[in-house]
């Protein structure tokens, strides 16, 4: 068993022990996330910690876009949950780049593929091939495309 899935299976049981309802259906249900991943495909599978680690990260955009649906919908203690819910995943996955972090990979990536050859918009597949290595696990798709854009555009 993967390091990363066994410390949430402890996690669970400390947190059934404890009777914290919260934590324990959130990892619960990532739990399932996973378990779910691992017999997809063709035939079952063990899962590797990044692999474990890509599933909780899906989990936690799940809650932080259901969070903002139900906020938006007037549905304030739901959202509140949700929100909840998605803190207690975030604190299985890697620390976030900050936004100055981002923008000095965005900055060194557009160099990058302008010394390439690519410049202005088009370049955009270009620099996010670059980017999306250095990045992997450290920030959101959609933070680094609108960083990527946003210093394309100038």
């Amino acid at each position: 068993m993967t390091t990363l899935k066994s410390k949430l299976k402890e996690d669970l049981h400390a947190a059934m022990k404890a009777r914290d309802e919260l934590t324990s259906s959130t990892l619960r249900l990532t739990l399932t996330a996973i378990t779910k991943e691992e017999v997809s495909g063709t035939s079952a599978r063990e899962l590797s910690d990044d692999e474990v680690q890509k599933v909780i990260a899906k989990e936690a955009k799940k809650r932080r876009e259901a969070a903002e649906a139900f906020a938006q919908g007037g549905r304030t203690e739901q959202a509140e949950r949700e929100k909840a819910e998605g803190q207690i995943l975030d604190g299985y996955l890697p620390k976030q780049l900050t936004d100055d972090e981002l923008h000095a990979i965005v900055a060194s990536a557009v160099e990058e593929a302008k010394a390439a050859g690519a410049e202005g918009p088009r370049a955009m597949g270009a620099v996010m091939k670059i980017v999306n290595p250095k990045v992997a696990g450290l920030a959101e798709g959609g933070r680094v495309a609108a960083a990527v854009k946003q210093r394309l555009a100038g």
